[in-house]
């Protein structure tokens, strides 16, 4: 869970039945947190751990994101743990240059479900998911990704050479732009005054009513929802490509710069806490095989995000099959595009076995389709063939099946395809 103005799960809400003992604390607009330093404003999202709200802090007048952990013991525990990430990343950013959310303050709130962790980050945009979305999985233009990039990789190159931390779950949901896709929803930008009293007839009490309004929200919520999708269904058999070119919606005056977020799955690459790391369609090679792993494997996600944001679509989406399972189909679909593995590495891990035969093939999908990265941009996605040729080129390095050989962020940052205009003729001049 993010601190995004608009991260967390979408469709449905919480769930009235967490907001219990050992659950979520019940937030209203106005009430005041930390002896009355933060104000909460408006609900920003939740997740499985946590609610985050907007919140103006008074101390420095300015807003931010407010993060309430549920109360019980496991995820009390799940708050210290980010907070020792973050409060590290923290303490070695005090420019707040690179690319990583900042922990403003953290505190604990006392309240009828339990004693809950607060988190105080900074207020921060949409998400790089919700970018892609946005953008109706088209994929940006090349200088738009170029940017972000160069974000995410700031961001890595901190926190693996100067920190020894590994993020262990790089996505798009979990990088945000720095600020709102709609000004509207960003504070600044929208000159929203802060509410710095619990609005008349919320003072206290009143949880009775208070529920009911947001039930009827809920459901008002859901019937909208409904509405739109039976509209978005008549526009696509009404007016096909033509509404669809009329509702394209720009990116211009969007800015692109973006911090590396949600450390709840971060480890010290001395001191790692899992086996099973990263979210599915970016996990590396290394994990599902269980031979062991450190700084590549946010590279590794770092790869599949960039493939993301140019394509609009997932790098590796495996499913289960006819007889084999989704890891064997993820190492199926990572050979389609990259070639085979070498032998080394397919039996080299503790779960090898699972997947592998003792000559390194696949024990259960013996028919692969190759088609490789730069062919792909070119046939599927319809990329020049030198914009093709040039991301290929930058991409394929971090997605080595060998950990080892992939570049790291540093060198990455310096990689022609990944350096603007300014730094090539900088690099050039030295």
């Amino acid at each position: 869970m993010s601190c995004s103005s608009s991260s967390g799960s979408e469709g449905e809400e919480e769930g009235f039945d967490s907001y219990r003992k050992g659950g979520y604390h019940a937030v209203r607009i106005g009430d005041p947190f930390s002896g009355g330093r933060y104000i909460a404003q408006r609900k920003l999202g939740w997740g499985q751990f946590s609610t985050v709200w907007l919140a103006y802090d008074t101390l420095s007048s300015s807003y931010v994101a407010l993060k309430i952990q549920k109360s019980a013991q496991q995820f009390a525990q799940a708050a210290l743990h980010e907070i020792e990430f973050l409060s590290a990343a923290a303490d070695g950013d005090l420019q707040n240059t690179k690319c990583v959310v900042r922990l403003i303050d953290h505190f604990k709130h006392a309240g009828p479900n339990g004693q809950h962790l607060c988190m105080v980050l900074e207020f921060l945009g949409d998400s790089l998911l919700r970018l892609i979305r946005y953008n109706r999985y088209k994929g940006l233009k090349l200088d738009k990704v170029r940017e972000i990039c160069r974000c995410v990789l700031t961001g890595l190159d901190y926190l693996h050479r100067e920190l020894g931390m590994i993020h262990s779950d790089l996505k798009p949901e979990n990088i945000l732009l720095c600020s709102t896709i709609d000004p509207c929803k960003d504070p600044v930008r929208s000159g929203l005054t802060p509410l710095l009293e619990k609005p008349e007839g919320n003072a206290n009490g009143g949880g009775g009513s208070s529920t009911m309004n947001l039930i009827e929200k809920k459901l008002k919520r859901r019937a909208k929802r409904a509405v739109a999708k039976i509209s978005e269904r008549r526009v696509s058999m009404v007016g096909g490509e033509e509404a669809s070119s009329k509702t394209e919606k720009s990116l211009d005056g969007i800015d692109m710069r973006c911090k590396v977020v949600d450390f709840g799955n971060a480890c010290w690459a001395d001191k790692q806490f899992a086996e099973e790391i990263q979210t599915r369609q970016y996990r590396a090679p290394e994990v599902i095989l269980q031979s062991g792993y450190s700084f590549s494997v946010d590279m590794w996600s770092f790869g599949c995000t960039a493939f993301e944001l140019v394509t609009g679509d997932m790098l590796f989406a495996p499913k289960e099959g006819n007889g084999y399972g989704e890891d064997e189909d993820h190492l199926a679909i990572m050979m389609e595009l990259l070639g085979k593995m070498p032998r080394k590495i397919a039996i080299g891990g503790a779960r090898s076995k699972d997947y592998f035969d003792r000559h390194g093939d696949l024990k259960r999908i013996r028919r692969l389709k190759y088609w490789p990265l730069d062919r792909l941009l070119v046939d599927k996605y319809k990329l020049p063939e030198a914009e093709a040729k040039e991301f290929a080129e930058f991409l394929s390095p971090i997605l080595e099946f060998a950990p080892e050989k992939r570049p790291t962020a540093q060198q990455c940052l310096k990689h022609p395809w990944s350096m603007d205009e300014c730094s090539k003729y900088t690099e050039q001049c030295r």
